[in-house]
């Protein structure tokens, strides 16, 4: 069986929705896959050092954007289970990179914080990310950076993207209805 390519006339016709061509699309699919592996490839080396993979830095990006972040809204920020973040939660608090205090309104509630050793990582990890996307900007021209927020918003599901955006913006995130407690 034969694989359609880029090369392949049958792919010609444009997408209803985007007016754009399958073959571009396509090849829009492929830069995303390799825009993320060099997008993560710098972070994903720091993180090997402390034995850390993709989810360690997610967390420790969200907890140490949001001090005092709780676990279940961090739950709903990443979409995974309990179980899941649960091994890397404790892998970073028991390596001294987050900390977890007890809810002050909620004791069952559990909040999350960055240590100092935490927030230098984020910090770290988010400078060599920023680094890539300013020059990936600058190479773009003067209207990519609200073009390039817009195409980004817009690959996020429309049921999301409003909450996203107001958590991107520093407004509070979406608050799940049922607690943390075991």
């Amino acid at each position: 069986m034969r694989s359609r390519g880029a090369g392949d006339r049958r792919g010609d016709t444009p997408d209803p929705a985007s007016g754009i061509c399958p073959a571009r699309l396509i090849a829009y699919v492929e830069l995303l896959f390799f825009a993320y592996r060099d997008f993560t490839g710098e972070a994903d080396t720091v993180l090997s050092e402390f034995g850390f993979g993709r989810a360690h830095h997610r967390v420790l990006h969200f907890v140490h954007r949001r001090p005092g972040l709780r676990v279940a809204d961090l739950l709903d920020i990443l979409r995974i289970t309990k179980q899941s973040l649960a091994r890397v939660l404790r892998q970073l608090v028991e390596e001294g990179f987050i900390e977890q205090r007890p809810g002050e309104a909620d004791r069952r509630e559990r909040l999350l914080f960055a240590t100092p050793k935490g927030s230098a990582l984020a910090e770290k990890l988010a400078a060599l990310q920023i680094s890539r996307i300013a020059a990936a900007l600058a190479e773009a021209g003067p209207d990519a950076p609200g073009v390039t927020q817009r195409f980004l918003a817009g690959m996020i599901g429309e049921a999301d993207r409003a909450s996203v955006e107001a958590l991107v913006a520093g407004r509070e995130p979406v608050r799940s209805t049922e607690t943390d407690a075991p």
